[in-house]
């Protein structure tokens, strides 16, 4: 057996064999593959696809290329949740304080940041301090000490994955579904959660660019999770444009202490209160209950602060620094590059999530190759969104760079222009767009 023949192989749309894949995923963990001939694999997956079989066989092997980690001994049933990525996208910080604040243990396994899209442990490392390297010996300690976790991978928690996930990040093969599915499953089976919700985003900022791509990713996901004996829920949520009204990574955590502290806006709370009822429909607290009763007893952790003081504990359990009101301590300072305002009246009929999420990338608040560094303070403020009325003079949007990172004016300018054909003007009244399309169970 050798790489040549499996790519060959795939290349000519043919299913691999399980131990085929073992090989694959056997040499890319302890680096016997080049990279040339992973890329030329990943590509030729993209293509081709695989079968459903050759998914799972794949996902089960990236998960045993490490550690498994054993949370049995923790009581309760401990939920994971996952996002496929969007631009905005700062669900989990706000999700993880409200679950663990009804005393369910949650173990968040996150990456980073893939092209146009955020990535949770960026954000988190924006925070002074805050170590999002946990072994999955510690996991246990940290679930008992807080009730949850936000950990990185590890080199020895399905290590096949990272590696795969920072190269297709820079090889043009992010969107195939099994790819994503299998590389957010095996993260999933090695974290050892019980149940786990994932939030299948759809739209232009996102990979999955429309409803059926998103629904086909969920029946792979769920088959995955019936395979490996966990329990999955896909809720499809939209992407046409940026979730909140921050993009980037200070600015984003920022936001989060918006919602947390009572000041939410109405797109980010309705997905982050669809996924937190959806996570508590798999324990004891909410089993019984119906989604409309769940999500009003998530909101009621968000206005009573219960959420915000588990957001501290959280930050406080990873080694983050809070400054005396609670709030986090952060590594930059976004500076200010310049406002754009609105040349009509009107009303906002796009607020293209790609090209915001393309801009901020421009700025430094993402990667554009695989050893880019992230400027935390680096993004972009929205101030209006599809559906809202807009006067001429009126601000659109500002756009950020980090105080200690510098972004020379070719990018700056490269940056405006997008953001500039982001957004359109309309003449007539433009509803609003649904944030949440459907919900998906086992």
């Amino acid at each position: 057996m050798n790489m040549l023949e499996l790519i060959e192989k795939k290349r000519d749309g043919k299913a691999l064999t399980k131990d085929e894949i073992e090989f694959f995923v056997s040499g890319v963990t302890d680096k016997t593959i080049p990279d040339y001939q992973i890329s030329s694999f990943l590509m030729a997956v993209l293509f081709q696809g695989m079968t459903d079989q050759e998914t799972a066989d794949l996902t089960i092997s990236m998960s045993r290329s490490g550690k498994i980690c054993d949370l049995s001994d923790i009581p309760g049933t401990k939920v994971d949740k996952h996002s496929t990525g969007g631009v905005g996208d700062k669900v989990t910080p706000i999700l993880l304080p409200i679950v663990s604040s009804f005393g369910i243990p949650c173990v968040k396994l996150s990456g980073r940041g893939l092209g146009f899209t955020g990535g949770t442990i960026d954000k988190f490392e924006s925070i002074e301090g805050f170590c999002t390297s946990v072994s999955p010996s510690e996991f246990k300690e940290k679930i008992e000490k807080c009730g949850m976790l936000l950990g990185g991978q590890t080199s020895d928690l399905a290590p096949c994955d990272k590696y795969l996930y920072a190269l297709r990040d820079v090889t043009g093969t992010v969107p195939s579904i099994p790819l994503i599915a299998s590389s957010i499953m095996s993260k999933k089976i090695a974290g050892g959660a019980d149940a786990i919700v994932l939030d299948i985003t759809c739209g232009s900022g996102a990979f999955m660019k429309d409803l059926d791509s998103a629904r086909e990713l969920s029946r792979q996901m769920i088959s995955i999770g019936k395979l490996s004996g966990k329990p999955v829920t896909c809720v499809l949520s939209s992407m046409q444009q940026p979730l909140g009204e921050m993009v980037g990574n200070i600015l984003e955590m920022q936001e989060v202490v918006n919602v947390l502290s009572g000041r939410g806006k109405e797109d980010v709370l309705k997905v982050v209160l669809t996924m937190a009822s959806e996570m508590l429909r798999f324990t004891d607290v909410g089993k019984d209950k119906d989604r409309e009763t769940l999500m009003a007893m998530c909101k009621e952790r968000i206005d009573s602060g219960k959420a915000f003081v588990k957001f501290g504990e959280l930050i406080l359990s990873q080694g983050g620094m809070l400054n005396s009101d609670g709030t986090p301590v952060f590594s930059d300072k976004p500076f200010e590059v310049m406002t754009v305002f609105a040349e009509k009246d009107g009303y906002v009929s796009s607020c293209d999530a790609l090209s915001v999420g393309e801009a901020s990338c421009l700025l430094g608040a993402g990667r554009m190759e695989k050893e880019d560094v992230i400027d935390m303070g680096a993004g972009i403020r929205l101030y209006k969104k599809i559906g809202d009325k807009v006067k001429r003079g009126e601000e659109l949007f500002t756009l950020y760079t980090g105080s200690k990172n510098p972004v020379g004016d070719d990018r700056i300018d490269e940056a405006l222009f997008r953001m500039q054909n982001a957004y359109e003007i309309s003449d007539t009244p433009v509803d609003a767009p649904e944030e949440i399309f459907d919900i998906l169970n086992p």
